[in-house]
């Protein structure tokens, strides 16, 4: 989900801008690009899959005028490429839904953190409890990761947008479906958890060492 028109005040606006540039800027200072210089096969996977995201986001759903639904797919971009790759691709992605007048340029810095910011943020919590907390099996890395944490990070995206309606919204109208919407943000979490699951089911199947979070030597070698 995304947010099309500002129903934000203007202080809000400023706040998520700034908040986006701060983890764009640490996304950039970990150099990202050099791992896409060194691999060539990395950076075709890397662009396909930023257009093929880009190209899913145009499905969507338009519930109010000011907020789209849509898949986002940061959790699968972010286990298959880690957080920096996955964050700059959000970032070209939003860039896009701006330059072809799908979303203002003021609520870019809101859209990167309810789309981007937020879910990668959750996936990448979930990842760790996963590499360190439990066993090494392939079911409980694509049930927990893929299933589980792509729902938990849609939640965590959605709860995101609805806080920053509830607390920084000019609307009165807009305040009160944005808490009607929150009780129905468990229904939005099936299918983009669905999706990520299968996708990365196939992933694992096929192409194990594409999937940069995922060591197929410990979960599968050893076992």
């Amino acid at each position: 989900m995304s947010f099309a028109q500002s129903v934000l005040a203007p202080w809000a606006l400023l706040l998520t801008w700034l908040l986006s540039l701060g983890v764009i800027a640490w996304t950039l200072w970990r150099r990202p690009w050099q791992v896409l210089i060194e691999d060539t096969a990395l950076q075709h996977r890397w662009l396909g899959a930023t257009l093929a995201v880009m190209l899913m986001w145009q499905l969507r759903a338009q519930a109010v005028d000011w907020l789209t639904l849509h898949l986002v797919f940061t959790v699968l971009m972010t286990l298959v490429f880690k957080a920096p790759l996955a964050l700059i691709s959000n970032v070209l992605i939003n860039i896009a839904m701006v330059v072809i007048g799908r979303n203002e340029w003021m609520l870019l810095g809101a859209n990167v953190l309810v789309t981007g910011i937020v879910p990668a943020a959750v996936i990448g919590t979930v990842w760790r409890l996963v590499d360190r907390r439990l066993p090494d099996n392939l079911m409980v890395f694509l049930f927990a990761c893929g299933f589980f944490g792509a729902a938990l990070a849609t939640l965590g995206g959605g709860l995101a947008a609805v806080v920053l309606i509830i607390v920084a919204g000019t609307d009165p109208e807009a305040i009160y479906l944005a808490q009607e919407y929150a009780r129905f943000l468990p229904l939005l979490m099936p299918s983009e958890a669905f999706i990520t699951g299968m996708l990365l089911s196939i992933l694992l199947v096929y192409h194990p060492n594409w999937v940069a979070t995922f060591n197929d030597h410990r979960y599968i070698d050893m076992q």
